[in-house]
């Protein structure tokens, strides 16, 4: 009996593979507790256009991810912080204050997915990597320079 895999199965196969397996493994187990269902005709070319569907979907959202990138490159951002007079930070520049200077270009980016290596605590050129998709990145520079007191 031919069977649509409906989730991971250890030593059987993946999700959504066709796989040959005894009719009575098939209908008394995989069948009734939602693993599997039988591979008719009509369940193949609903199996092919959801395929279809979901790479169309997976490529537009890597697509808009790229195009983000590209106008992400080349960008570099000053931030303003509160400094001693050696150049040490009070407190620290973080994610939310560069996705704060981004939107300010016009850029809407969620701090969530903006990564720093390491505390940005003197003042000083960093790089922060921005995650807009599993395969796509993009690399900001950006500048922390000591804020004028006023007296």
């Amino acid at each position: 009996m031919k069977v649509i895999l409906k989730e991971n199965i250890a030593e059987l196969g993946y999700k959504d593979d066709v796989v040959e397996v005894k009719d009575g493994y098939g209908r008394n187990y995989l069948i009734p507790k939602g693993l599997a269902v039988i591979a008719s005709s009509a369940a193949l070319k609903q199996l092919a256009e959801d395929k279809k569907q979901r790479a169309h979907k997976i490529a537009k959202i890597l697509e808009e991810a790229q195009a983000k990138a590209t106008a992400l490159e080349g960008i570099r951002l000053t931030i303003p912080a509160k400094a001693s007079s050696t150049g040490t930070i009070f407190g620290s520049v973080n994610a939310a204050h560069i996705a704060e200077e981004l939107h300010k270009l016009g850029h809407d980016i969620d701090r969530k997915i903006i990564y720093l290596k390491d505390p940005v605590k003197v003042a000083g050129v960093y790089t922060a990597t921005i995650k807009l998709h599993k395969e796509v990145s993009a690399d900001i520079e950006f500048e922390v320079v000591a804020e004028e007191e006023e007296k």
